[in-house]
């Protein structure tokens, strides 16, 4: 957060400049009439500015904050151990209170009204017309938030939200309830509009406030496909053409990431600016290791076993045989902090949040494939997607070696060598590919839970893949939390208090248990 408010005081201090610039220029007039404007609180910006705001907010408020972190506990990433992650993990009020996610509830409709705004000043007539790379960016962000909105809570305000008047004023005090299908259509709109833009020109560059691609629009083409191909898979189950949609999806996908160059990873963090994960431990200390991800991973000897967890008092944990073995059980954890292991990436103050990974876009493509029936092509696309997931595994694990807050206290202690390429080659031909020949779509899809374990902030995606598997009755990743499992996120309360249409879709907030969303084969 430290970032966005940094950027926004820049913000403020530029137009400052550039309104004192005008000034020695203008009339009279033009003097006297400005004596009584708030230059403190400009009304309209720079959209390069703005761009820069919404990238780093939603990386920090949408995809590793609360969200991610709360749905690291339903698909078993972690487990909640203390205070609201704690009720969250037993399923005691947490997950269908309004007051759960109403920080990304406003995260999410704030970012996506700045990003409408960006398109708007960017299109014909508006104050930045002709920037029309920014104004793709801008469509890729509208598209990314829009999605997380829907993926979250179902059918939710959406055509008449986010959006502002020239004074800044709501257009809508109370909008109304989209249906998911059709904030999907909205997605696809934005995602096309973008991909066509992003092949245009700029009259003044986004440079350097694009602090995923620095202005690089030939990579933001590249994730406006990449996003393309996940959306079309949310809605495989919904799809009136299943082999039509799979052609699309790796068509998109051709289209996509090339190399982890490609992928769109957000990684400004330091020593003052941390990443969500570690930001949310390090203060609340509210996460344990899951048993159920160490049973996932000692069933296939896998290498990470030895890599990803740590002990109470920072020492590695190099085995299921190791003395400080100690996790936590899903769905019944005693209320206790300091006292189970935790994974690694707790502890990755500096690793990147990933808007979408070059192993995503991999596990997209090996999915298509096997459901096509190309189990050779298949089984080639998952063993370089497995071993690309094994170097991101390792990058938050340096992550956490590097870590400058838990290094001032003497640092993690590290005991076992890392995973080299070679190495996750040979798991995948050992252990993953007899897996592989048995049944290939489900090992796709345990191997693509196991990648999105980390500190990337790709639980989120996780659980869009467990609900749309549901959809399709394809129970392939298997949950030991014998709880309820929550459908989707409950509104946030800041509109279920206040919005009309809100308060009566929310009642009483048990619907997250009984109510899926459209496209994992529910009706909102």
């Amino acid at each position: 957060m430290k970032r966005s408010l940094y950027i926004t005081r820049n913000i403020v201090a530029i137009l400052g400049i550039a309104l004192m610039s005008t000034g020695l220029f203008s009339c009279s007039d033009d003097v006297l009439n400005a004596i009584n404007k708030d230059k403190d609180h400009p009304t309209s910006v720079e959209s390069r500015y703005i761009i820069a705001d919404v990238i780093t907010s939603t990386a920090f408020g949408g995809i590793g904050g609360d969200v991610n972190t709360y749905l690291s506990t339903y698909v078993e990433h972690e487990v909640g151990i203390d205070n609201q992650l704690y009720r969250a993990e037993i399923r005691s009020g947490e997950p269908s209170s309004a007051s759960t996610f109403n920080n990304v509830w406003e995260n999410l409709y704030s970012n996506l009204k700045n990003a409408r705004i960006v398109i708007e000043q960017c299109s014909e007539g508006g104050r930045d017309a002709g920037n029309n790379v920014t104004k793709g960016i801008a469509e890729v962000m509208a598209a990314y938030l829009s999605a997380l909105l829907t993926d979250m809570f179902g059918d939710t305000p959406w055509s008449e939200a986010a959006l502002v008047n020239p004074d800044g004023s709501p257009k809508f005090m109370n909008p109304k309830i989209d249906k998911q299908e059709d904030i999907y259509k909205g997605i696809n709109d934005y995602l096309d509009a973008a991909i066509a833009d992003l092949q245009k020109t700029d009259l003044v560059a986004v440079g350097s406030f694009d602090f995923l691609y620095s202005g690089d629009k030939a990579k933001w083409l590249k994730l406006a496909y990449g996003l393309k191909a996940r959306y079309a898979l949310h809605l495989l189950a919904k799809a009136s053409s299943r082999e039509a949609e799979l052609d699309k999806i790796l068509d998109y996908a051709s289209k996509s990431f090339a190399s982890v160059g490609d992928q769109a990873a957000f990684n400004i963090y330091n020593a003052t600016n941390f990443n969500p994960l570690f930001d949310f431990q390090w203060s609340r200390d509210g996460l344990a290791a899951s048993q159920s991800m160490a049973d996932k991973l000692i069933a296939r000897n896998d290498p990470r076993m030895r890599r990803v967890f740590i002990d109470a008092d920072w020492g590695q944990v190099e085995s299921p045989d190791a003395e400080n073995y100690f996790m936590a059980p899903n769905g019944t954890p005693e209320q206790l902090r300091y006292y189970y292991n935790t994974s690694v990436f707790v502890f990755s103050q500096v690793a990147s949040t990933m808007y979408m990974s070059y192993h995503e876009l991999l596990f997209i493509k090996a999915e298509a494939l096997a459901r096509k029936g190309q189990t050779a092509e298949a089984e080639a696309t998952l063993k370089e997607a497995v071993v690309a997931a094994m170097a991101n595994m390792e990058a938050s694990v340096s992550a956490a070696e590097a870590a400058p807050e838990v290094n001032r206290y003497g640092g993690l202690g590290f005991s076992t060598e890392a995973v080299s390429a070679d190495e996750a080659a040979a798991y995948f031909d050992t252990s993953v590919k007899p897996l592989f020949d048995a049944s290939p779509l489900s090992e796709i899809m345990v191997q693509k839970y196991l990648a999105f374990f980390g500190a990337s902030g790709e639980s989120t995606e996780a659980y869009n893949d467990v609900r749309r598997l549901q959809a399709l009755g394809e129970n392939f990743i298997e949950l030991k939390n014998t709880n309820p499992f929550p459908n989707r996120c409950p509104y946030g309360n800041s509109d279920t208090t206040t919005n009309p249409a809100v308060k009566e879709a929310f009642g009483t907030g048990q619907y997250v248990y009984s109510e899926k969303v459209w496209w994992a084969g529910g009706s909102r």
